[in-house]
């Protein structure tokens, strides 16, 4: 079976003096008219108690520059602010929109207009400025609809290619896999087997601290000299090599959860997983780098979108259901305080099963996953 899917394409791009001059103008428009945009809508409703219906179009007339670059590129700003005021009083947890600054993130979307946008040998083709060298790692195929320019705090470019394009269900492997999420091992399968935790972070931690104590000194020294950081060469430098461990623990970590999902998606029919409210978790500042280091909520929804593009089962189990307190062989359930954390295993009192705290977790979760599943089944064919 195959269905239609949207997909993106990173790829990394090599722009000449003169693109990188036009990039530039098209990060800096983009930003200029969020917070234009922005700073209107609020002081349109703080006098008139109404929203304001403002497009990037009517401020070309004053800002004659803003005609140099991609209009869709404009009009995307227009769009991402209209969804994130829905999102804000969807719910108040999405936050108010904020501000821009430069350097914090310079990106642009635009969108395929007629073959504005396309893939070719070594090469990308955007609107308005032409073809762009690229290192295009394998072939992309299906109808491009939009592209997304970005530039690092390394200084590198890249360009995330949005297709709609065809996805084929994986064979079905008859096997079904429970999992617990962890700090010392990032995985513990319903089967026994465990996948460590890199701890990418953690393992970067003294290098990342070196750099930034003498980023900290560079500071402190321009800011001695009255200078500004803008203009501090030495200071800049160090913000990069800064930045260039920040990016090398990102990268390593994406691609770590990448592999790791695609190989649980291709070996498994359907996953069962906790559904781990990590911003809760989060508070406990202890654990707090910790959990955040481990990426589970991004790893959740890798497995999540996978599993929808090659026809297998994700199921989240109710973060309050006791896999941990439960036996998996007779489902005797104990007390927090007969199972405090700091016991890893334990013998059930009722059936004298030795248990592993995490293999037997998982186990549990695989249970509750396949019984929602039944139910799901069934209920799917008693309205049928």
């Amino acid at each position: 079976m195959s269905k239609q899917i949207l997909k993106a394409h990173k790829i990394r791009l090599y722009p000449t003096e003169d693109q990188q001059i036009f990039f530039a103008k098209s990060f800096g428009c983009a930003r200029f008219i969020w917070n234009r945009m922005l700073a209107d809508k609020i002081k349109h409703y703080d006098c008139h108690k109404e929203s304001l219906k403002n497009t990037p179009a009517q401020y070309k007339k004053e800002f004659e520059w803003l005609k140099e670059v991609d209009s869709l590129a404009l009009a995307n700003v227009q769009i991402n602010l209209q969804r994130a005021f829905q999102s804000f009083f969807k719910s108040p947890t999405f936050g108010f929109p904020n501000f821009k600054h430069k350097g914090k993130k310079d990106s642009y979307t635009t969108n395929n207009q007629k073959g504005t946008i396309a893939v070719g040998l070594n090469r990308i083709k955007l609107p308005k400025i032409g073809h762009i060298k690229a290192t295009i790692e394998r072939k992309i195929t299906g109808l491009v609809k939009s592209a997304t320019i970005t530039k690092t705090a390394t200084g590198k470019y890249f360009v995330s290619i949005l297709v709609e394009t065809v996805a084929v269900d994986l064979p079905k492997t008859q096997s079904n896999t429970g999992i617990d999420l962890g700090l010392i091992d990032f995985i513990v399968l319903s089967d026994g087997s465990k996948v460590a935790n890199p701890k990418f972070l953690s393992k970067l931690q003294n290098k990342l601290a070196r750099e930034q104590k003498i980023l900290a000194k560079r500071r402190l020294v321009a800011k001695t000299q009255q200078r500004k950081l803008s203009e501090s060469s030495n200071y800049q430098k160090q913000k990069t090599k800064v930045a260039k461990v920040y990016e090398k623990i990102t990268n390593t970590r994406k691609d770590f959860l990448h592999k790791l999902s695609f190989n649980l998606i291709k070996n498994h029919d359907v996953i069962a997983i906790e559904d781990l409210n990590v911003k809760g978790m989060v508070k406990n500042h202890k654990l707090a780098k910790a959990i955040l280091d481990s990426s589970w909520s991004t790893f959740t929804t890798m497995l999540a979108y996978k599993a929808d593009w090659y026809g297998k089962e994700l199921v989240k189990i109710d973060r309050w259901y006791p896999s941990s307190k439960t036996c998996s062989g007779c489902g005797h359930l104990l007390t927090k305080a007969e199972l405090p954390l700091s016991v890893r295993s334990w013998d059930c009192p009722s059936c004298l099963q030795k248990n592993n705290r995490d293999i037997n977790a998982s186990l549990n979760i695989l249970n509750e996953g396949l019984r929602l599943v039944t139910l799901k089944t069934v209920g799917a064919t008693g309205l049928a």
